[in-house]
C-alpha cells in the first residue's frame, strides 16, 4: 500500500459560495452538527485506510533564506490515508463533508513518495 497526504484546502471564495457566514447562530451549529457526523461517518467508512487521522492546521510562518514571515495560505487540515493507487486514494474524499456539508473548497491528494536513497 502506498501512503497519501490530504490537505484540506479553504477559500475565501467556498466560503462566501456556501453562505455560513450568513447563517444565524442556531443553523450554523444545526449545519456543524450535522458536518461533524457526517466526517465522522466517512473516518468510520475509510478507517482501515486511515494511516494519520490529522487535524485543522493554525496558521502558518514561512522560513526562507529572507528570514521568518507570518504568511497565509488556504491550507486548514490534513490526514494521511493508504491506498492502492493515486486514484483509490482520491476517490475516498468524493462528496467528502469538508465540501459538502463544510464551506471548505477542496482536498488536494499526494502520494508520499520514499526519501531519495532508501
Amino acid at each position: 500500500m502506498k501512503k497519501f497526504l490530504a490537505i484540506y484546502i479553504g477559500t475565501a471564495a467556498a466560503l462566501e459560495k456556501s453562505g455560513w457566514s450568513k447563517l444565524d447562530e442556531e443553523q450554523r451549529q444545526k449545519l456543524d452538527a450535522a458536518g461533524v457526523k457526517a466526517w465522522e461517518e466517512w473516518a468510520m467508512a475509510h478507517g482501515e485506510a486511515i494511516v494519520d487521522q490529522g487535524s485543522p492546521l493554525g496558521k502558518t510562518k514561512r522560513a526562507a533564506a529572507e528570514g521568518i514571515t507570518d504568511i497565509k495560505n488556504n491550507m486548514t487540515g490534513y490526514v494521511i490515508v493508504q491506498a492502492e493507487s493515486h486514484e483509490a486514494a482520491a476517490k475516498m474524499f468524493e462528496r467528502h463533508p469538508h465540501f459538502t456539508m463544510f464551506p471548505g473548497d477542496s482536498v488536494e491528494i499526494m502520494e508520499c513518495l520514499p526519501l531519495p536513497g532508501q
